[in-house]
């Protein structure tokens, strides 16, 4: 049996590959040209065939695709993002949430499973507010990440060193608060486990462990990170959920533009008792500023890995419970600059 999986892009294009395990290939099958750096892709809830993806571009935009059983895509609707460079989306049932990264705004679009799928051409926005002290990354607020936990969405502002909560009420999206971090530590990622908020700090390459908004602990994203500043920046942050296969979680962090020729880490963090991150395993990569991945297939025991700046896409096993990756497929032709995954 294969598997089909759709990768976003800072090409024009987003592709769609079809990884065999028994063959341990990687091969791409199609692909649609939709415009400038479609570097995210989030599915409709309902509808596993339509797919939102943004455009990184000043004039952001965003786009409706739906594809077929051969994981062909067309575009079927657009509308401004509502702001520039959407770089993160998350669709409820009834609304498409976009996190503007450069212009500080997170957008609203009411959007449909069925035609003509996005409802409006005027998204509603939140304006965030605040800076950091970097001055070359955190000048303005830089929402990097929509992500839901219940009812609620969370969004890492990395220009203001905060998370916020954003909830639905009288139906409209508005934050209800914001949970401060470490000044010029840069919140980029954020996941949910048993209560406890871990967030990624793309400027500091450390992950932070929150219950409550109460700090657990901070830890490095590498065992040996170099002094900072430096240009080794953590990037995804992924807990996949617990299985008969997987009965223990972990979190996994993907770094990026490590100098050596073996190419970029993955970091896997054991959750401790008391919710604490610590870091128990690294694997190289092969891949140069590995940005997006994603679990898939069945138990989530497979992990797509993409480099951004080379190496391709990597499908990893999860082994030893999940405490330790081993490749088993790989190709360095099949996409340009992935940045970002879906599992179809």
């Amino acid at each position: 049996m294969s598997f089909r999986i759709l990768v976003a892009s800072y090409s024009n294009s987003i592709y769609t590959l079809e990884f065999d395990p028994v063959a341990r290939s990687l091969a791409r099958i199609a692909s649609i040209e939709v415009g400038h750096h479609p570097s995210w892709i989030t599915f409709h809830p309902k509808d596993r065939s339509l797919v939102f993806t943004g455009l990184e571009q000043a004039d952001g935009k965003i786009l409706a695709l739906k594809y077929n059983a051969q994981g062909e895509g067309r575009v079927v609707a657009e509308a401004p993002s509502g702001g520039a460079d959407p770089c993160s989306l998350h669709a409820t049932d009834d609304d498409l949430l976009i996190a503007n990264y450069s212009s500080g705004r997170v957008s609203v679009l009411p959007i449909s499973v069925d035609a003509p799928y996005i409802l409006t051409q005027t998204p509603i926005t939140t304006q965030l507010s605040g800076a950091g002290p970097r001055l070359d990354r955190q000048t303005a607020p830089h929402p990097h990440h929509v992500y839901p936990v219940g009812n609620r969405i969370l969004v890492p502002d990395l220009g203001g060193d905060r998370v916020y909560t954003f909830e639905k009420k009288a139906g409209a999206w508005r934050p209800t608060e914001s949970l401060e971090h470490e000044a010029g530590s840069g919140p980029r990622h954020v996941a949910c486990y048993n209560g406890v908020l871990y967030t990624l700090l793309e400027l500091t390459s450390s992950l932070s462990a929150h219950r409550s908004g109460v700090l657990i602990n901070t830890v490095p994203t590498m065992l040996n990170p170099p002094p900072l500043p430096n240009d080794m920046l953590a990037a995804e942050i992924l807990i996949p959920s617990v299985n008969t296969s997987f009965p223990r979680p972990f979190i996994y962090v993907s770094n990026r533009n490590d100098p050596s020729p073996e190419g970029d880490f993955i970091s896997i963090f054991d959750i401790e008792d008391n919710g604490a991150a610590k870091l128990v395993k690294e694997v190289r990569s092969g891949l140069k500023h590995a940005r997006g991945m994603q679990f898939g297939g069945p138990d989530d025991k497979w992990l797509v890995v993409g480099g951004a700046l080379g190496g391709g896409v990597k499908v990893f096993q999860r082994t030893n419970g999940g405490k330790g990756l081993e490749e088993v497929a790989s190709s360095t032709e099949a996409t340009d600059s992935p940045t970002g995954f879906l599992w179809m």
